[in-house]
């Protein structure tokens, strides 16, 4: 961390945050440690799913057993890919597994279609390199091989957005836990604790499709989309409030509005009402989590500073519509038909103002 002081950062990583917590689980643990590891994987779980009793708040709402894999995985000698839709909560447990295991999230690499080879392995300060040749003071180390030096977890997001050359350097690195640098003479060897989460969206195969070879030195963990109302409803309301203590803002979340809020984002995304009996036309865009608390926030927002300070049907209305038409301004008629033939026939205060919201689409 640099000398800011936390409350100044817009984003603080996992560890910052979190650091009351993990100091709390270091105390508490009394189980036996990988090679390398801060925590025991038992407190690393809990780390993840949360105790009260602990005062520890769940950082990722899903099944124990998908967590236990990723975990179990990170122990042994395989890397772990975390697989899913947009908006899975993919990068949000890579970073807090990460800083649990080791105390450091932040050696990552995103993954993008200009991502090189060197940022996997390693560079060089090329003003060094012409003035004194090849050294260690010229030698840039990748955040992977930095991972390596000192046992720690590297991040890789969004694996299938990098072109297949760039991947495939990533083979030698899990087959062999080392990194040849000829420049130097030198072979980079992995202390214990090193290890490689990636992430990648299901939307993106076919990009950049994994070899063979690369998907063998991977235990693939699937996020999926969560399809229990109360579930999404908890993660939404959590995060949310979280959101709100960072900016020093205290809002009511009421319940009704929360759950009319994801029950507008399940049936969009499903293509049918939670009860079955109707259908509904889908967006072309995700209806994510991640995309529930973006409106939830900004609807927040505006009720703070240009609002009563209360939460009202025309602020989703109104966050929605950017949600939906991110893909295809079209899904516009999308959003209108949900409301004209679903939203209009639902009881509650909510619904009535969404109802009665629906102005702000006729007016585009």
């Amino acid at each position: 961390m640099n000398s800011l002081a936390p409350e100044s950062i817009i984003r603080a990583p996992a560890e910052v945050r979190c650091q009351n917590e993990l100091q709390r689980l270091r105390e508490w643990d009394r189980w036996p440690k990988p090679s390398g590891w801060q925590l025991s994987p038992r407190a690393v779980e809990v780390f993840i799913l949360g105790d009260p009793g602990l005062q520890i708040r769940p950082k990722y709402i899903g099944e124990r057993e998908q967590v236990q894999i990723a975990i179990a995985t990170l122990a042994s000698d395989r890397a772990l890919l975390l697989i899913g839709e947009p908006g899975t909560a993919k990068s949000w447990l890579s970073e807090h597994l990460s800083a649990a295991i080791c105390g450091t999230s932040q050696l990552t690499v995103q993954g993008t279609a200009g991502t090189t080879e060197d940022q996997i392995k390693y560079s060089w300060n090329y003003a060094l390199l012409i003035s004194e040749g090849p050294s260690e003071r010229a030698l840039v180390p990748s955040p992977v091989l930095l991972a390596m030096r000192q046992g720690q977890i590297a991040r890789l997001e969004e694996i299938t957005r990098c072109a297949s050359e760039v991947q495939d350097a990533l083979i030698s690195i899990l087959s062999e836990k080392a990194i040849a640098i000829p420049e130097l003479e030198r072979i980079e060897y992995a202390r214990r604790g090193f290890n490689i989460i990636a992430t990648a969206n299901t939307r993106d195969r076919g990009v950049n499709e994994m070899s063979s070879a690369l998907k063998r030195r991977f235990n693939f963990v699937e996020l999926p989309v969560l399809a229990n109302l109360q579930q999404e409803i908890q993660i939404v309301r959590q995060r949310t409030q979280e959101m709100l203590e960072e900016q020093g803002l205290s809002l009511s979340l009421p319940d009704e509005f929360l759950e009319t809020l994801v029950t507008v984002f399940q049936e969009l995304r499903r293509g049918q009402t939670l009860d079955g009996e109707q259908k509904v036309k889908t967006p072309s865009t995700v209806m994510s989590t991640a995309e529930a608390i973006s409106v939830l926030f900004g609807g927040c927002l505006l009720a703070h500073y240009f609002g009563d300070g209360k939460l009202h049907g025309n602020h989703l209305v109104r966050l929605l519509m950017g949600a939906v038409t991110k893909e295809d301004r079209s899904d516009l008629e999308v959003l209108g038909e949900y409301l004209e033939t679903v939203a209009r026939n639902r009881r509650g205060w909510v619904w009535k103002e969404i109802t009665e919201a629906r102005r702000l689409l006729r007016a585009l």
